[in-house]
């Protein structure tokens, strides 16, 4: 079996936009028929140029190549044009490859790819979501305590035993930087507010974006320390590893970091300094499924937990259930609110999600297929990335 053909596809997310502002997709077909596909993260360009770069690897690296040649063609790639580092952009690159790799392995195999990385060890899995606005609101869910306390309460109905929130909110180009004294009044008094709502039934997630400086940082977490969250995400920007570490050493919340990192090298460096405890990788950006895995076990074996990060498409959203699956640390693992907004339907068959929890599908593949039909009657024509900070 050979991959002999790919092709890219942009898909804009129509506006609540819930996920980013549009989806790369890659499809990779062998000279048996079999395809699989594949999706990239946030790789900070836009997208036409994005979808270039991975076409110039497809071009040069897979067609050709075996689809199990999984771990030889990960190292060409991550080699090439003499790098062999970290990299969000070429990792964002290899991710899709890889992923759509390991979607044509399982349906040649006819196995899920979680049985062909050791098998299932969860039998479903606790999921959270975001407090996210609604038609209707009459103030803004990330600004308003009361509001966000309210959503909170109405996704505890649903089943959710967890929720997150980012009442810091802006992220800005000169991140880090010290929080004023209103800034953490009114962070103080998001998680009250929410903590209340829910009681001790619902576990409540601070999900920062990298704005505090340490400093600021261990003062906020002073104050929610007594709301006893489940993290505190990214607290600092991720180039200073050590910064991070001085805050979970002076806070009993446990620090979550990953979205903005790539590769076991990072993660393993940020659990060697033990910045962190809770590990978030994009399985779009991160290095694909397998290099997931490994990522998992460098943690298991630093007591380190697993909460897969997801604000894209549905195939990362779908890798992320097939590692989440396999491992035994995996704590809780990030959707958009139930799983079933215009991401599910650009699949045939949804993931399934049921009172808080997503239940493993146990067909081929990342086990869901995606409705080809639909890619390309959603184009994006903005200037816009996925994700970009203010000034």
């Amino acid at each position: 079996m050979k991959i002999i053909d790919f092709k890219t596809y942009i898909i804009g997310n129509p506006p609540p936009s819930f996920g980013g502002k549009y989806w790369i997709f890659l499809k990779l077909t062998t000279n048996t028929g079999i395809v699989g596909f594949g999706e990239a993260y946030a790789i900070p360009f836009h997208p036409n140029v994005a979808t270039k770069m991975i076409e110039d690897v497809c071009e040069r690296y897979v067609v050709g190549e075996s689809p199990f040649q999984i771990e030889k063609l990960w190292r060409k790639i991550y080699s090439s044009g003499y790098t062999q580092r970290p990299d969000i952009s070429v990792s964002g690159v290899l991710s899709a490859i890889e992923i759509a790799m390991w979607d044509i392995v399982g349906k040649e195999l006819n196995q899920p790819i979680f049985n062909l990385l050791g098998g299932k060890v969860n039998e479903k899995l606790r999921t959270y979501t975001y407090l996210y606005p609604k038609p209707g609101d009459k103030s803004n869910v990330y600004q308003d305590a009361d509001l966000a306390a309210e959503r909170a309460l109405e996704y505890q109905k649903l089943g959710f035993t967890a929720v997150k929130f980012d009442p810091i909110s802006t992220y800005r180009d000169n991140d880090p930087r010290e929080l004023t004294l209103e800034e953490l009044d009114h962070a103080e008094n998001f998680v009250r507010a929410i903590r209340t709502a829910v009681g001790k039934k619902c576990d409540i997630l601070f999900g920062t974006h990298g704005q505090m400086t340490p400093a600021s940082a261990i003062r906020l977490a002073k104050r929610i320390e007594k709301f006893d969250p489940m993290w505190l995400e990214e607290p600092t920007p991720p180039a200073n590893i050590q910064a991070m570490a001085s805050i979970a050493r002076k806070t009993s919340i446990p620090i979550a970091t990953g979205e903005r990192l790539t590769t076991k090298y990072e993660f393993n460096a940020i659990l060697k300094e033990e910045a962190a405890s809770i590990i978030q990788m994009n399985l779009g950006r991160v290095g694909g499924i397998l290099e997931a895995k490994k990522i998992a076990s460098i943690a298991e074996a630093s007591y380190a937990q697993v909460a897969p990060h997801m604000y894209c498409g549905p195939i990362i959203a779908a890798a992320n259930v097939q590692v989440a699956t396999c491992i035994s640390n995996f704590l809780i693992i990030e959707g958009i609110e139930t799983w079933s907004g215009f991401d599910s339907s650009l699949v045939k068959d949804p993931l399934k999600w049921e009172a808080g929890y997503v239940i493993p599908s146990d067909k081929p593949g990342l086990g869901i297929e995606i409705n080809e039909d639909k890619l390309d009657k959603y184009p994006y024509h903005e200037d816009k990335l996925h994700l970009e900070m203010s000034n």
